[in-house]
């Protein structure tokens, strides 16, 4: 009985720490997609001539971080 108790109780620590885990690392991906991966892509498009994409990107994020610092 103690045997089965423990591996439930080894089990449930696990699965806490996986989803911990997933929600750390999402954070993370977020964060380095925003910061840094999106600035890369504008500047790009500005310098291949596609300034439209290029502006309605820019405004659809500053209207994303506009909401989300209302939040």
């Amino acid at each position: 009985m103690l045997t089965i108790i423990f591996w439930a109780a080894l089990i449930y620590v696990a699965v806490k720490m996986l989803l911990w885990g997933i929600k750390a690392a999402w954070g993370i991906a977020k964060i380095i997609a925003f910061v840094v991966l999106l600035p890369i892509v504008i500047v790009g498009l500005m310098m291949y001539g596609l300034v439209l994409i290029a502006l309605g990107l820019l405004v659809l994020s500053a209207i994303v971080a506009t909401i989300g610092a209302l939040v």
